[in-house]
């Protein structure tokens, strides 16, 4: 195989796959290989006439690197940790200097730095790339976020853009910063998904048990909150769930769905992240607790039947159209998950010298990834130019729709509160956003009381300098 339009790559599951029938669709030849021979059949009955002209399925690594031309490009689609290791392994020793590995899988961003330094040594070029959109993304246009060397970018750029998503003509694919950024920048982004997942999650539960709408209705809300500013994929996909009735009964699936959801790690390792950064993602975080609680399901079944909740029913909606205070309490919710995310990126970028642009983040975001929103043209446009606010939140397009917003925020936590439902999300967003408005906190006693039985002193309003007081 020869010509520049020629890509590697090593992993054949519903990712690398779809990614390879992407790539062929777009003109590349491919190279492709699994370790698994039932993968490579796999792949090999889903092609058609003209797929098998471009995708070029081979038994072995050296099969591999002998049939791409010079420099090599190879994405490796494997799962991360000790099987993306044995990959790069094998791999390694055939290459040539100048060639480039890329790692589209979601591995930890501290990874990522280090197997970059150690291909360095061999003149072996490595990209962390974050890909985002699931199985259908990768087949019809990923959000890709990729981070490395400006040469390794540009060795790898034709056929990353190529393949992903386009909004507005452009492609949802950058260069976010060197070495493990392209990782981090994805590894946030799931916690945002988390965060979105799961305050979308309690709307539900408000409408249902607080309001008592039936599913088709809920539906009908979903739908019809998708053509506001709340627009987004998750809104999207939330009322076609609700709307699907069970293959095995007369009711709604959703209802039929046991309340624990799983996760793979990466929202706790954002909240790990922001923890280190000394950053509060207070939304991020409470959605990976929520999903640890609901795991819990037999304790949880035990404890209803010993733990006494309200005793009376909520109080009315004191004021306006409760469907749209819930709108209002999502929407906000869904602006300060977003800002919690950024300002980690923003300071891990400044930590590590990534040069991350905000702007062109929430770019590629705007499409191929599961947190696409129309909010996100706001939130780029907040980043593009000028003075970048330094939180989400104060940008003047955000700060207004906070303020709209918080009416129906506050009431829909205070009825959730009333009725004894648990909504970690909504309220540790409104917390977050009133404890980041908040000119005075009450840490001053914190502090204090940390001198008190550490002697660890503390800083005055009216003098410089630290003290400390016997007390």
């Amino acid at each position: 195989m020869s010509g520049h339009k020629a890509m590697g790559l090593v992993g054949l599951g519903v990712m690398g796959g779809n990614l390879a029938l992407n790539m062929a669709d777009k003109g590349y030849d491919v190279v492709a290989h699994d370790p698994w021979e039932d993968a490579r059949s796999r792949l090999a009955a889903r092609l058609s006439a003209e797929d098998a002209r471009r995708i070029v399925l081979v038994a072995d690594y050296a099969a591999l690197v002998e049939a791409l031309p010079d420099p090599r490009t190879i994405l490796i689609m494997v799962k991360a940790g000790e099987p993306l290791d044995a990959v790069v392994a094998d791999l390694a020793p055939r290459l040539s200097p100048g060639d480039t590995l890329i790692d589209g899988g979601n591995s930890h961003y501290r990874d990522t730095i280090g197997r970059e330094l150690a291909l360095k040594a061999r003149n072996i070029q490595f990209i962390g790339l974050g890909v985002s959109g699931g199985a259908e993304g990768a087949r019809h246009g990923p959000s890709l976020m990729a981070g490395g060397g400006a040469n390794a970018y540009a060795n790898c750029r034709p056929v990353l853009e190529a393949i992903a998503a386009r909004y507005d003509g452009q492609p949802c694919c950058a260069l976010v910063g060197s070495d493990g950024a392209g990782h981090f920048v994805k590894m946030i982004h799931n916690g945002i998904e988390y965060g979105l997942m799961q305050v979308i999650s309690e709307a539900y539960v408000v409408l249902r048990d607080v309001l008592g709408l039936d599913h088709g209705r809920m539906a009908e809300v979903f739908r019809a909150w998708n053509q506001t500013d709340l627009a987004s994929y998750l809104i999207e996909i939330t009322a076609d769930i609700l709307d699907r009735r069970d293959g095995f009964g007369d009711g709604p699936l959703i209802e039929m769905i046991l309340d624990t959801a799983g996760q793979k790690g990466t929202g706790r390792w954002s909240s790990e992240a922001a923890l280190e950064l000394g950053l509060p993602t207070p939304t991020i975080t409470e959605a990976v607790f929520a999903r640890a609680l609901a795991s819990m399901k037999d304790q949880r079944v035990a404890a209803a039947a010993i733990l006494d909740g309200p005793d009376h029913a909520a109080e009315d909606w004191r004021d306006g159209d409760p469907v749209e205070s819930i709108r209002q309490a999502l929407l906000a919710a869904t602006v300060t998950t977003f800002a919690q995310g950024l300002s980690v990126i923003e300071a891990a970028a400044r930590d590590r010298d990534w040069a991350t642009d905000l702007s062109v983040v929430a770019d590629i975001w705007r499409d191929g990834c599961v947190i696409r929103a129309r909010l996100l043209d706001d939130i780029a446009r907040a980043y593009k130019g000028g003075a970048a606010p330094a939180n989400l939140m104060c940008a003047p397009a955000f700060s207004r729709l906070l303020a709209a917003a918080q009416g129906g925020w506050r009431r829909t936590v205070r009825m959730a509160v009333a009725r004894g439902l648990p909504v970690p999300g909504l309220g540790s967003a409104l917390a977050y956003y009133d404890g980041y408005r908040s000119e005075r906190l009450g840490a001053n006693l914190i502090q204090a009381q940390r001198d008190y039985f550490g002697a660890h002193t503390y800083e005055r309003i009216d003098r410089p300098g630290t003290f400390h007081t016997q007390w």
